[in-house]
């Protein structure tokens, strides 16, 4: 479990500025990992988030540090070089990290959620011996390439082809809007077997950097979480082994959609964790700035504005905690994942707009963090399911539910 185990055996001494009272009701390990987490951020992240966003900085020192703190695979087992806690420790080092610098926070959730923790669940023994270690430490990243130019919430529109040919397949197609495609060692690729299939027509192949054929677009410039890369994977004739697939040929849509449940989970974290520095950037702000005699904290439209970011971060948290609870205890937990996912990352983007109204114009500069939060909880309704989407899901499970 490296440094995190380490750490933990110096024993609990949990320091709860922000006072989340259900926390002291957690496991102690749970409650170790987060004052870990938390410690971390503050001394390694936040410093230097601003740098990263503004220069456009992959983090690589820090993500480093993370994988030595075991945070790179926290839910992959130990046999494979994870960490071997749960689903639930996951969120809650996601948004501690996140509430540090959102751009870690995502780099995380790609490696941990989207490709160690997917080539654990459906990949074979040789598969999770050869990839997965390598991605435990922090040296190295995986991503997950799902999205196209032209499919957009339609996963199942993939236009990429993997056509067999004796022991190897043929990839062509392009990826869109991965995350850690620069920095990532390997991609979980999802292509076309069999058109005529339609989406049971579609597989998922692991595919390493170095496969001929293989290359990167440009990096996208970005209005958030900019200390990541996100580019474009394009395949032009890209060979990789038969051995290569994930599961049976055709079962590529179904891995994609209960992998982006437990995705959904780790995003709901990092937006948790973009509200909650919202949060606390207002409140440090308005104790410190004066007017008319006292410091604007006093005044009840300022109350007002921290009592609703509060309200809706600690929502936000007990429906994320609760998705994962259920997800550790082997529940369904599809329509709780996009609950949480749905409620936090409109709650970051609430206390983001609401934290730069509680600083009025030095919201709107760089000078504080308070515009930062804004740009980086925006992306939050979109990637891993937009809002829409989640809406759908959530109805969809309701109906089903009462029918």
């Amino acid at each position: 479990m490296f440094m995190l185990k380490k750490s933990m055996n110096l024993g609990l001494k949990l320091i709860n500025r922000r006072g989340i009272a259900a926390l002291s009701a957690l496991p102690e390990t749970h409650q170790m990992l987060q004052k870990t987490c938390r410690d971390f951020a503050d001394k390694e992240l936040i410093p230097n988030a601003a740098k990263f966003d503004r220069k456009h900085l992959y983090p690589k020192e820090q993500i480093k540090k993370m994988g030595d703190l075991g945070l790179m695979a926290l839910a992959v087992s130990e046999k494979y070089g994870g960490t071997g806690l749960d689903y639930l420790a996951y969120a809650i080092a996601m948004e501690e990290i996140s509430r540090g610098c959102a751009s870690c926070g995502v780099i995380m959730s790609v490696n941990n959620s989207l490709f160690t923790g997917l080539i654990e669940a459906f990949g074979n023994e040789q598969q999770k011996k050869e990839f997965i270690a390598p991605c435990t430490t922090g040296d190295e990243v995986g991503c997950f390439a799902l999205s196209e130019p032209g499919n957009g919430s339609d996963a199942s529109a993939a236009s990429t082809t993997a056509t067999l040919k004796s022991d190897h397949y043929i990839l062509n197609g392009t990826k869109c809007w991965i995350t850690n495609g620069y920095e990532a060692n390997a991609a979980v690729v999802f292509a076309t077997t069999d058109k005529g299939l339609k989406h049971k027509g579609i597989s998922a192949f692991i595919v390493p950097k170095k496969s001929k054929g293989f290359s990167l677009g440009k990096k996208e410039d970005k209005l958030g979480i900019r200390g990541s890369s996100t580019c474009s994977l394009i395949f032009e004739d890209c060979e990789i082994p038969k051995e290569n697939i994930l599961g049976e040929p055709g079962y590529g849509f179904k891995i994609a959609m209960k992998v982006l449940d437990s995705g959904r989970i780790g995003i709901a974290g990092q937006a948790l964790g973009i509200a909650q520095a919202s949060l606390e950037c207002a409140i440090d702000y308005s104790n410190k700035r004066m007017a008319f005699g006292k410091p604007i904290s006093k005044m009840q439209t300022i109350q007002n504005k921290i009592s609703e970011m509060a309200l809706k971060v600690e929502s936000a948290r007990l429906l994320t905690w609760r998705a994962a609870w259920l997800k550790d205890n082997g529940q369904p937990y599809t329509k709780e994942a996009a609950m949480a996912k749905l409620a936090a990352s409109e709650a970051a983007t609430f206390c983001a707009h609401q934290s730069i109204q509680c600083l009025g114009g030095m919201g709107y500069v760089s000078d504080m963090p308070a515009e930062r939060h804004y740009r980086d909880a925006r992306i939050t309704e979109i990637y891993e399911g937009t809002s829409e989407i989640q809406r759908l899901v959530i109805a969809g499970a309701v109906l089903k539910e009462y029918s």
